[in-house]
């Protein structure tokens, strides 16, 4: 198989596995029928899973036994938190702290 033709051949395959995914839950839950109980569940409970494992992944190379011990870590999930409280807004408190991080780890911790 050449290379052009494996290459049309990934292609379509993403593109019929993003239909897939955009259409299902049209085809499963249509327009007039009620949500099952336990999709709103995982509608409500998902997001907060996610955040979770996410904040466990970021964390898991931390080393506490070690310079800095894990203070820019530390000092970016505080100002994350409290950049949370006052604003309300995910994008931005994930933004600011990214930034926040980054400057912790490449300035101020170097």
């Amino acid at each position: 198989m050449s290379g052009t033709t494996q290459g049309i051949l990934i292609i379509a395959a993403m593109a019929v596995a993003t239909m897939i995914t955009r259409f299902l839950p049209f085809v499963l839950f249509p327009a007039g029928k009620k949500t099952p109980k336990y999709i709103e569940y995982l509608g409500k409970s998902l997001p907060y899973a996610t955040m979770g494992l996410l904040v466990v992944y970021c964390l898991k190379g931390v080393s506490l036994t070690a310079a800095p011990f894990g203070a820019p870590e530390i000092l970016a999930i505080v100002a994350i938190i409290l950049l949370h409280n006052w604003k309300r807004n995910s994008l931005l408190s994930i933004g600011a702290g990214t930034v926040f991080y980054m400057i912790l780890v490449q300035v101020v911790f170097a």
